[in-house]
């Protein structure tokens, strides 16, 4: 049995109920959640200073009580802190506990290349100026953004609340401007994105990656869980790959 442990922001709904459903395949491997408080996303300096390492820290030694096989950080902050600040994360995290850690955005950096992604159609919830950040980290990443579309909103709670279709909109309408993007990227783990991956990819031949499902797919290249592409049936290619 291989355990997964993945921190979580403390508002978040959507991504336990999206990786338990993932995972519901894989009947030997195991998630298990620690939180820490996180109510906006902001640039400022009460939104920022909600990564800071050592709370982040607290939840991580917890789940290395549960003895878990790796700690991911399911979660997009480094999208605007730039990728670094993931990087000393996990850093931090896995000489603390000895426990291998990883996060989203470190993932999306090999997911992205085994795809061979370098221009993302791009879907999230945030405000202009953390769209701003997250452009600039992105390109320092090596990935263009062709195009965005944001529902404008800073309350974390509240990005899960946007639904299906509304996501499904914004991708249609991406695609019409930017048609010529090579993946479609849904980045926020509290928006329900994920199982629109098999609908997009088959209406539009381009990988699309969820930063949830990116958060299992880092999980289980960490684990070396060898039959990860079982489910990339129902939650796409990116599994394959």
């Amino acid at each position: 049995m291989k355990r997964i442990g993945m921190l979580t922001p403390s508002s978040n709904t959507i991504l336990e109920p999206e990786t338990f459903a993932m995972l519901s395949a894989l009947p030997d491997v195991s998630v298990h959640f620690g939180r820490f408080s996180v109510t906006e996303i902001t640039l400022s300096d009460k939104g920022v200073g909600q990564f800071d390492i050592e709370p982040m820290l607290t939840a991580a030694r917890l789940l290395a009580e549960a003895k878990v096989d790796c700690i991911i950080w399911n979660g997009t902050s480094a999208g605007w802190l730039g990728e670094d600040s993931d990087a000393q994360l996990c850093a931090s995290i896995s000489q603390e506990t000895g426990i291998p850690c990883s996060s989203v955005v470190l993932g999306q950096r090999e997911l992205f290349r085994r795809l061979g992604v370098h221009a993302i159609n791009l879907v999230d919830p945030y405000t202009e100026d953390v769209n701003a950040a997250i452009q600039r980290t992105f390109g320092a990443m090596g990935t263009t953004v062709a195009g965005w579309s944001s529902f404008n909103e800073h309350v974390n709670w509240n990005f899960s609340q946007f639904t299906r279709s509304q996501i499904k909109a914004k991708v249609q309408e991406l695609m019409q401007q930017h048609p010529d993007a090579d993946g479609i990227y849904a980045f926020c783990t509290n928006m329900k994105a994920a199982d629109l991956a098999i609908w997009a990819e088959g209406r539009y031949g381009i990988p699309f990656i969820d930063s949830t499902a990116l958060a299992v797919w880092e999980a289980l290249r960490v684990i070396e869980y060898p039959n990860a592409d079982r489910l990339a049936q129902q939650w796409g290619t990116m599994f394959n790959a």
